[in-house]
């Protein structure tokens, strides 16, 4: 295999360096703070590493800090990444897992305040929060803390683990549904945590903050940009048109495709547009008067480059022809009140 060319941007990877820094803060903080006092384990390596913890507390008297853990189980699969996987993707997991044992060892060594749910009701535990601290809290907000690796994956990272694991099986076999391998692993570890403490409990816990962890993921990374995607079939005499109400009137561009009727045969013209949120009113509007036309709309979460038309790009000719649609819109106004009359 020919080795791979690597062109770093060094402002960009500053940038990501820092961001990936303050990710990997904040989700040993969530960790520490409102999972490991709360009897129950997250997905992936860091439900492994918080069960090592809780079982060398219980069956040995002697707590070992989860950074140790989530430390050792991630280095054997990214020295094996390293031979796989693309360079950078490994070297921002690298960071992350440093970064986040390393903070998780040092609030504990410094024994940083935990949302404790094991107190009695009215004991202070935390900040002044008492014993009857909610486990359901503990969950949302460890969700909330792990979710946040969603960062890693948006910058082309990941949080190690089972994301590394599933990257190398898709390397080697393109076909194999990665998603389904990931989602059994943290099955895998759902079970294992009812063993591990004992009790019915701890799997629910588990599963919320899985599913608030995967949701919060889903909105890190999908597109900050969003928008209604239009797809218009109609007669090829009506398509010049409705792409002058997109152009003119929504200040969008348009994509027409060439069509035909499954029954009829007749030639069909496929107009396909991207338009926001609060042009919808306006632009059903416009199709309700345009005859011979079948329409149909969706959602598109994520949106890259620049949908809209701009006044600069109209040429004298469009100018003409839009000063021109407007008078006869006006004619056709004053026609109507003088019928009205």
């Amino acid at each position: 295999m020919a080795k791979q060319n690597f062109v770093w941007n060094w402002k960009t990877e500053t940038i990501n360096f820092i961001i990936i820094v303050l990710g990997s803060v904040l989700v040993a903080l969530g960790l520490h703070v409102f999972v490991y006092k709360a009897d129950f384990a997250p997905s992936g390596i860091d439900g492994l590493a918080t069960m090592l913890q809780y079982a060398s507390e219980k069956f040995f008297n002697h707590k070992i800090n989860a950074g140790i853990f989530t430390f050792a189980l991630n280095t054997p699969l990214l020295i094996a990444a390293w031979f796989v996987l693309n360079k950078r993707y490994v070297i921002y997991t690298i960071i992350y897992t440093i970064v986040v044992s390393i903070t998780l060892m040092l609030l504990g060594q410094f024994n940083f305040p935990q949302y404790d749910c094991t107190g009695e009701v009215g004991e202070v535990l935390w900040f002044g929060a008492t014993g009857n601290n909610s486990h359901l809290v503990a969950a949302i907000f460890g969700g909330v803390a792990q979710g946040l690796t969603g960062i890693m994956l948006r910058l082309g990272g990941s949080s190690g683990g089972v994301d590394v694991i599933g990257c190398m099986i898709q390397k080697k076999m393109p076909h194999t549904d990665v998603e389904k391998i990931i989602a059994y692993v943290s099955y895998v570890v759902v079970a294992i945590a009812f063993f591990v403490y004992g009790n019915l409990n701890s799997v629910c816990l588990s599963i919320i903050e899985i599913f608030v962890c995967e949701k919060l993921t889903s909105v890190i990374l999908r597109s900050n940009r969003s928008a209604i995607k239009f797809e218009i079939i109609t007669e090829k005499a009506q398509a010049e048109e409705i792409k002058r109400l997109i152009i003119f009137n929504l200040r969008h561009g348009a994509t027409i495709l060439k069509g035909e009727g499954a029954f009829s045969g007749d030639d069909k013209e496929v107009i396909v547009c991207l338009i926001n949120f609060r042009q919808l009113p306006e632009f059903l509007k416009l199709m309700k008067k345009m005859p011979n036309t079948f329409l149909y709309y969706s959602t598109v979460e994520g949106v890259r480059g620049n949908f809209d038309w701009s006044k600069d790009d109209e040429t004298p000719e469009d100018k003409k022809r839009l000063n021109q649609k407007l008078q006869e819109e006006q004619e056709k106004i004053d026609r109507q009140l003088q019928n009205e009359q």
